[in-house]
């Protein structure tokens, strides 16, 4: 169901430039409406890249009239989960059309650390697959009746930071990528010059996984193709610092961090409120 905050949000979308008072009996109106009868509705989608069945979430708050903002979420190493589906009903909240992808295939879900492992290293070295894997879940939200087509982001987690770092880079026109921890290397750097959408990169600066080397290097591809970017690192943050499922013991490398997660959930929420409203700012002639 809907929260307090979901509700106030929307009822202020909805009668923004309304006169005062016409703004305020409309709030009030829509406030006892949509608290009694809006819902997150989510439905599994199952959908193919080339033989491969995949199976994804498609998830929309019902109390939003027509097209919104679409946003693809790509999943960590350990594929379509909780986590995910958890971020997605939160995004859907906020009034987005979202779909999370499936990268891995319908039922592929590694359930200990080594088959995840195993699993995510097929696409981190087969980074075609991985844009393919990627582009059919875009064709999914793109398609989708509620998706406004000018107005899609995709956001990322670990294998799937990566994952739309390379639709960005593929040259696909989107207003932005957000990448949670993803890893930032790439085999090729130079195709970095294709990226057309903004990039905002949130990583743990304790991040074994994503070392400040490899964050270096990032930045540089970054300037030296023209991209318009931002990286946020998070003192005191390891790997998977916004996923509660990754315990609390830092020392391992990846851990759960509340102030981390936060933080970065409200980057990424101006960063998609910028893009969105503004339009994506274009890196192509750029000074």
């Amino acid at each position: 169901m809907r929260t307090p905050e979901h509700t106030l949000r929307f009822v202020a979308t909805v009668t923004r430039g309304l006169p005062t008072l016409t703004r305020l009996t409309a709030a009030l109106a829509l406030t006892a409406t949509v608290s009694g009868r809006a819902e997150v509705v989510s439905t599994l989608v199952e959908y193919k890249q080339a033989d491969t069945v995949l199976e994804g979430l498609s998830v929309y708050d019902d109390a939003v009239i027509g097209k919104r903002p679409g946003v693809l979420i790509a999943h960590q190493w350990t594929g379509l989960g909780e986590h995910e589906k958890k971020r997605a009903e939160m995004l859907a909240g906020l009034g987005y059309n979202v779909f999370a992808l499936d990268i891995y295939g319908r039922g592929i879900r590694p359930q200990t650390p080594q088959a995840a492992a195993t699993e995510a290293a097929k696409y981190e070295n087969d980074r075609a697959l991985l844009r393919a894997r990627v582009g059919a879940g875009l064709e999914v939200l793109t398609n989708h009746e509620l998706t406004d087509p000018r107005r899609i982001a995709g956001i990322g987690y670990g294998l799937g930071g990566m994952a739309v770092l390379e639709l960005a880079r593929s040259g696909t026109c989107i207003s932005g990528v957000v990448s949670f921890y993803g890893r930032l290397s790439s085999p090729a750097p130079p195709v970095a010059k294709n990226i057309r959408a903004n990039v905002l990169v949130l990583c743990g600066i304790d991040d074994p996984y994503v070392p400040a080397s490899e964050v270096a290097t990032f930045k540089a591809e970054m300037v030296q193709a023209g991209v318009v970017w931002q990286v946020i690192s998070y003192g005191g943050a390891v790997h998977r610092f916004s996923d509660r499922n990754a315990g609390s013991d830092g020392s391992t490398g990846s851990a759960y961090n509340e102030r981390a997660d936060r933080r970065s959930w409200e980057a990424m929420k101006q960063f998609l409120t910028q893009v969105f409203t503004n339009g994506f700012e274009s890196a192509v002639g750029r000074p």
